[in-house]
């Protein structure tokens, strides 16, 4: 989808954002955790059920300023902002919620060290959404959740070393052959490292969820039922 919105020169040494507001983390760990998230602009991964589609492509003609950003009333859109790493810490630190929640699109396409660090240094927890496709380049204290994206039609690999730096690894199930994936590759995490395994219905459907309980009750894994949408917010 594409809203009307003027078009700015784009300065270096910036993050694409396409938009930042506050909810509750609806997910894994931090469900009902009030929340700033801020959702950047790119993702070549593709997966076919993603509902941040308008979040995939950066193109410079879609490009706003930092307050018509801030101020989108026509949801989703796919024109984004350049914020600096000051502003965008500045936009964050107005809100009330002190954990931050940094996702796309895919976040880690980006070096995020200089803004987490800076949002820790002001006292924000910070956890990163990412598929594992790229190497997270985060702080040692980030919160990283894996939500590990195999066989996508952008073709992107996930990678040993995303999963080995991930604090709790999520995984979109919609068919029973999936639970056999995650078995295979990343329940040895967790048995070698305590990662929690989460499993999340895809559409919360009613199949997809009794899938996600029976292996959750089988292998010790946990289900994550996007308790955001069970309230109609963000």
């Amino acid at each position: 989808m594409q809203c009307n919105v003027p078009v700015i020169a784009a300065p270096p040494d910036t993050y694409p954002v396409n938009e930042i507001f506050e909810s509750l983390q609806g997910e894994a760990s931090f469900t009902g955790t009030p929340s700033v998230f801020v959702r950047l602009q790119g993702c070549p991964v593709g997966c076919p059920w993603c509902n941040a589609k308008h979040t995939w492509h950066v193109r410079p003609e879609r490009e706003i300023s930092v307050s018509a950003m801030t101020e989108k009333s026509e949801l989703p859109c796919d024109s984004y902002s350049r914020c600096d790493v000051s502003t965008l810490a500045n936009v964050v630190r107005a809100a009330d919620a002190e954990h931050v929640v940094i996702t796309g699109g895919e976040p880690c396409m980006y070096d995020l060290r200089p803004l987490i660090a800076k949002l820790e240094a002001w006292h924000h927890r910070v956890q990163v959404e990412t598929s594992g496709t790229y190497v997270p380049l985060v702080t040692p204290t980030t919160f990283v959740t894996v939500s590990p994206k195999y066989e996508m039609p952008g073709g992107r690999t996930v990678l040993d070393e995303a999963l080995a730096r991930a604090n709790e690894i999520k995984c979109a199930i919609g068919r029973r052959r999936e639970i056999g994936v995650v078995l295979e590759k990343l329940d040895p995490i967790q048995q070698a490292n305590g990662t929690p395994i989460w499993l999340q219905p895809l559409s919360a459907s009613s199949r997809a969820t009794a899938i996600c309980i029976k292996a959750a009750r089988r292998y010790g894994w946990r289900v994550s039922l996007q308790t955001n949408k069970f309230i109609n917010i963000r």
